[in-house]
């Protein structure tokens, strides 16, 4: 019965899963849209071929929308004001929208299509985001699923950008892989350094992005790039710093402590960094020359279960169980996190429960 009920299911899983293939197929190739019209900010009228997604269209134009998710309608940071013709707001959207935005005609552009004229308003600041031409000139091991890569830029041959903010990465079409795709990168190189651009990439298996870094980007290649983008940076007070993140995450916190450093900043500060095992840790000697080198600066590393064999006498469990064990007078502390959606949402839970405000948590949500 069971055997028969699971086959069932992958039956019918199949059906609905070619059925929504062959509409998407239908109307790539059967819906002609035409030529359609988007009006920008009643200033600036761009003529695109009708059918895909306002993201792209706009992409395609160089005009670069925030995006971490790269399009796939999960991160809810590509939004922009539609004023005509985008159709009723979707179901794909409504998660990432607040009452006000969608009174306010605000919507995903990643999951509108053009198949008509529109108009559209986009905030003036997103004007100035440019789009960068580099060269990949070092690729370093961090484990065995990160990588650091080192980018030179070209054309522009410098940025700008505070540190924590990312950078849209492109991918182009590679073997095994049939579209560009964007994806996001925090930035983790030293801001003082304005002709380099460093990122801290982790592989995710079937990832189109991953895979052409780890299997086919080689030192010496061009890479196209675009931003910075997001909010994510320290805020200009006196409060005690906590950083929290787990794998990759640590790019944007890594960023951050050598602008510290820089600036011979004398906060009081604790970088929490989260691995699975030993051997997932990262630039741990680094981090210990950074505590050397800020007056009040402390790294916790916390290893969640040491594989066997692996010897580790440092702080072991959840990230947040060590942040919750040593974190005093946190109604007086700011938080930065990074790291995956789970681990933000556990920080952020365990943050206000032991005291930390929520206006005092700052994040930049990856999916």
């Amino acid at each position: 019965m069971l055997f028969a009920f699971l086959t069932s299911v992958l039956i019918v899983s199949g059906i609905f899963a070619a059925l929504a293939a062959l509409l998407a197929v239908s109307e790539y190739y059967f819906s002609d849209y035409g030529e359609c019209e988007i009006k920008i900010n009643d200033k600036k009228n761009l003529k695109v071929r009708g059918g895909g997604k306002l993201l792209s269209a706009l992409t395609s134009e160089k005009i670069f929308i925030p995006s971490a998710c790269g399009g796939r309608g999960t991160c809810g940071l590509c939004k922009l004001k539609v004023l005509e013709g985008g159709g009723s707001l979707l179901p794909t959207e409504e998660p990432y929208l607040t009452k006000g935005e969608r009174e306010g005609n605000v919507r995903l552009s990643c999951q509108i299509k053009v198949r008509n004229n529109l108009s559209i308003f986009i905030p003036e600041e997103l004007f100035s985001i440019r789009e960068y031409k580099s060269r990949c000139v070092k690729i370093v091991d961090l484990t065995h699923d990160m990588k650091l890569f080192t980018l030179e830029l070209i054309e522009p041959p410098a940025v700008d950008y505070a540190p924590g903010q990312y950078m849209q990465l492109f991918v182009p079409i590679y073997k095994g892989s049939t579209e560009e795709v964007y994806r996001a990168y925090s930035v983790a190189s030293d801001p003082g350094e304005k002709k380099m651009i460093d990122l801290i990439i982790r592989l995710v298996p079937g990832g189109i992005c991953t895979t052409y870094c780890f299997n086919f980007l080689k030192a010496g290649q061009s890479v196209k790039m675009n931003g910075p983008y997001g909010q994510f940076r320290l805020r200009d007070t006196d409060a005690e710093i906590i950083f929290i993140a787990g794998g990759s995450g640590i790019a944007p916190i890594r960023c951050i402590l050598i602008d510290m450093r820089n600036r011979s900043s004398t906060r009081k500060a604790t970088f929490y960094f989260g691995a699975n095992t030993v051997s997932e840790l990262c630039l741990l000697d680094e981090m210990r020359n950074l505590e050397s080198e800020l007056p009040d600066f402390k790294f916790i590393p916390v290893v969640a279960r040491p594989a066997e064999g692996e010897k580790w006498d440092g702080e072991t469990g959840l990230v947040t169980d060590a942040v919750r064990k040593n974190l005093k007078n946190a109604s007086h502390c700011e938080a930065y996190l990074c790291g995956s959606p789970g681990m933000i949402d556990a920080s952020i839970k365990v943050l206000k429960n032991i005291g930390v405000t929520e206006d005092k948590i700052y994040y930049d949500k990856f999916a």
